[in-house]
């Protein structure tokens, strides 16, 4: 009997320990390893865009060279080929031929002319040449950031991110919003003081697509309706946009250190991993890679796309 006893009891056990371990979950897989970049170029200052320039294969990277604010004319313009090699580091530079560049942010380029923002004015430049085209007013413009040409319609736009400086980091001005240029002509497109520090902008056929500074959001903008098909990144501080022509986004964080890949309406996943400070990127579509700016390291890395 007591033999019996003794082998029921073992069974038991072993029958509630199989069932304990098919009742718990496994152990958590350990993180896929960041991708390491495949370039990384140094000798910037303050690098904050990137725009690869298709029609001439390079990059073009603006460098602040000082506070975001500062109207101090020393902004910079760089030239870096896809290679990694710095071809012209001060290509475009404010206080040299005539030009006037204070913080230069966003990039975009339409019909042989880069448009650059510079805090409360947009400047033009002859993309062949380098040489000022002139300048386009942002009246009441606190934080010109990101700029998208809508290469179709031939309009620009440009995100004003509403910001000042304060005591700890930035302070709101309630001038959030989106303005549109025409010709040589700029109005508001969008502004709502509560917008939430528009950044990235993205035109993508006939949608205008946004994330902000200020949240975790990315979304489509409407002049009417605001925010539309806003979905929410694992995490905030947007800053860099890209969105291909299947409506896949990419948008860099600052609260996540990544560069995030999803679309509207779906979840964002890292693409890219542990790169603080990511601004305002670049993807170079004819090597498919992504060119990311690193603010506060003072260099650019290139990573493969996946």
């Amino acid at each position: 009997m007591r033999k019996v006893t003794l082998a029921l009891a073992l069974a038991l056990a072993a029958t509630a320990a199989h069932a304990a371990d098919k009742s718990s979950p496994p152990p958590p897989a350990p993180p896929a390893p960041a991708p390491a970049p495949v370039l990384r170029i140094t000798g910037f200052a303050t690098p904050e865009g990137v725009v690869y320039d298709d029609a001439n294969d390079r990059y073009l990277v603006s460098n602040i060279n000082g506070t975001p604010l500062a109207k101090d004319n020393n902004g910079f313009i760089a030239v870096v080929s896809p290679e990694g090699k710095m071809v012209t580091e001060k290509w475009i530079a404010g206080g040299a031929g005539g030009v006037t560049l204070h913080a230069p942010k966003g990039m975009a380029i339409d019909r042989g002319v880069l448009f650059v923002s510079d805090i409360d004015v947009v400047r033009t430049f002859d993309l062949k040449t380098g040489a000022p085209k002139g300048d386009i007013e942002l009246t009441g413009a606190t934080f010109a950031n990101d700029v998208a040409a809508d290469t179709k319609a031939h309009r620009i736009y440009v995100s004003d991110s509403g910001m000042k400086a304060g005591k700890e980091g930035f302070d709101g001005t309630g001038t959030d919003g989106v303005w549109v240029i025409e010709g040589m002509s700029a109005k508001l497109f969008f502004a709502n003081k509560e917008l939430g520090r528009p950044n990235g902008l993205w035109v993508q056929g006939k949608d205008l697509y946004i994330n902000f500074f200020g949240s975790a959001d990315v979304a489509k903008l409407d002049a009417k309706k605001g925010k539309v098909e806003v979905t929410a990144a694992p995490a905030g501080g947007g800053d860099g946009l890209f969105v291909a022509a299947d409506g896949t986004v990419l948008t860099s964080s600052w609260a996540g250190s990544a560069v995030f890949k999803g679309k509207l309406g779906g979840t964002f996943a890292p693409m890219v991993q542990n790169v603080s400070a990511p601004a305002d990127f670049a993807v170079d579509t004819k090597r498919n890679r992504l060119v990311v700016p690193r603010f506060n390291d003072h260099a650019v890395e290139v990573f493969e796309m996946k």
